[in-house]
């Protein structure tokens, strides 16, 4: 899995289009409920429209809230996914100015809003992570620590045994496999290693 972007906080932005105003919000998420959550408080009952989409993983859904289908939350989504961003819940609140935009005025104007947040907002990268167990000889602890800083990896915990050390190792998902076989590479075969 790609390293994605994860919102620090939540941020707001209003633009003006035509006498309407396009309230833009985002917010970072961890569940389906956190969305609810999110929508019920920041949307307004008294806008015309209040257009939402997110993205959780492989989970995202979006609504045009009356507006023409595909105008607005299919935009909002593009936004999320074209800054590469996870975790995300994104809210337009439209207030209706009196002068219709047009099908493609809508998509730019709600997909636009959020763009342009997500190129400014505050941010992570979300490593995904994996944990690790091996156990080993003594005499190749050190040998583990240099492969950990290749792999950009660390040791959460370890324990000493008659048998050597069984220790637990932190390390981003996309490393996990190379380190196993460099494990097995420079312990010819003995270290044990099994994922957590």
């Amino acid at each position: 899995m790609d390293n994605k972007k994860k919102l620090t906080q939540v941020i707001e932005s209003e633009e003006e289009n035509k006498k309407s105003r396009f309230i833009g919000i985002c917010g970072p998420i961890q569940s389906i409920e956190d969305f609810d959550a999110f929508l019920l408080q920041q949307s307004d009952p008294n806008a015309t429209h209040n257009c939402w989409a997110y993205r959780l993983g492989q989970t995202y859904r979006f609504n045009d809230d009356g507006e023409p289908s595909g105008t607005a939350g299919k935009p909002m989504l593009a936004a999320i996914d074209g800054a590469e961003f996870d975790g995300v819940a994104a809210l337009v609140i439209r207030h209706y100015g009196g002068i219709k935009l047009g099908t493609g005025g809508l998509a730019r104007a709600y997909g636009g809003v959020i763009a342009r947040m997500l190129q400014t907002a505050p941010h992570e990268i979300h490593v995904p992570q994996t944990l690790l167990r091996t156990q080993m000889d003594f005499a190749l602890e050190q040998s583990l620590h240099q492969l950990l800083k290749t792999h950009q990896g660390q040791v959460t915990s370890v324990q000493y045994n008659n048998l050597g050390l069984d220790a637990t190792i932190q390390l981003p998902q996309s490393q996990a496999s190379a380190f196993k076989d460099a494990i097995q590479n420079i312990s010819k075969g003995t270290a044990k290693v099994q994922r957590l």
